[in-house]
């Protein structure tokens, strides 16, 4: 996957470096900021016992 990744990249060395640096930030934004919100419901860290 990275390898196809890197291939299709527009430019040179330096420049497909960046972008790569700014696709992983954008695709980890996504994440924290509709992803893991979204199945936050669903997960059951939130079902605690102690203290009850």
């Amino acid at each position: 996957m990275y390898g196809w990744l890197w291939r299709h990249l527009p430019g040179p060395a330096p420049v497909r470096v960046l972008l790569s640096a700014v696709l992983a930030a954008a695709v980890l934004a996504a994440c924290f900021l509709w992803v893991y919100p979204a199945i936050a419901p669903f997960m059951p860290f939130n079902e605690t016992t102690v203290g009850e």
